[in-house]
């Protein structure tokens, strides 16, 4: 079973943001929404831009390359042309330090 590992201070993902994280091989994207960090995979699925650098609407990330739209909370596609949802990590709070389980 996979422990959670610490990925950043609570104070670096500022409400209403991403932060492009690289850990363990991978590119992990975290959202901070009303005090949730919600994690994601980084790169979007249908041209392999990264998401850091998209637009957060509630729960609603659009990628900024195409315009494909994932629900942060789930990974799920909400809008064409990307077919395939993001892969999500469970996230915890201890203290000031983020950890998620890969």
């Amino acid at each position: 079973m996979a422990d959670f590992i610490t990925l950043a201070k609570i104070n670096d993902i500022p409400d209403g943001k991403m932060k492009e994280f690289r850990l363990a091989g991978k590119v992990i994207t975290v959202a901070g929404i009303d005090g949730e960090y919600l994690a994601f995979d980084g790169i979007c699925t249908h041209e392999h831009c990264s998401l850091a650098g998209g637009f957060l609407d509630g729960f609603t990330l659009t990628c900024y390359c195409h315009g494909a739209q994932f629900d942060v909370t789930s990974g799920q596609v909400l809008g064409p042309p990307a077919t395939e949802g993001l892969k999500t990590y469970e996230t915890k709070v201890e203290g000031d330090e983020l950890k998620i389980k890969l």
